[in-house]
């Protein structure tokens, strides 16, 4: 096998409110639209897919489901940057910017749908 491309897909209420987040914060692109539909690019990361809850595409169980219990992690390279960043943007923190006693450094915001992004830095080790 031969893969070519990973997506991680969302099912949310409101797929744009998701989208202006990731393309406004995050430096993704909209490479695809439709009604009910985003698909989202960013070099060197997996596109992200939103897909409004109860569309015809998914199972049929699963239609009415959220993206519960999923986050969004990406690693970057200055973490306290990045915090301040989104914080003078207006963006809430819903978790502060925290060490972990394995090395990581993460905080967490939550986009208008409640998919909670991570950013992580992994602590210097000696």
């Amino acid at each position: 096998m031969q893969i070519t491309a990973a997506a991680v897909s969302l099912t949310v209420d409101r797929v744009e409110p998701s989208a202006a987040f990731l393309t406004s914060h995050f430096g993704f692109r909209e490479e695809m639209a439709a009604d009910g539909f985003a698909s989202l690019a960013r070099e060197g990361a997996p596109n992200v897919v939103f897909l409004r809850r109860g569309l015809e595409v998914l199972p049929e169980g699963f239609r009415d489901q959220h993206a519960a219990g999923v986050i969004l992690a990406f690693v970057v390279t200055d973490l306290t940057a990045e915090h301040d960043r989104l914080r003078a943007a207006g963006v809430p923190i819903t978790m502060e910017l925290r060490e972990e006693p394995w090395g990581e450094r993460l905080f967490q915001v939550t986009d208008p749908n409640g998919v909670i992004v991570q950013l992580v830095e992994w602590a210097a080790t000696e």
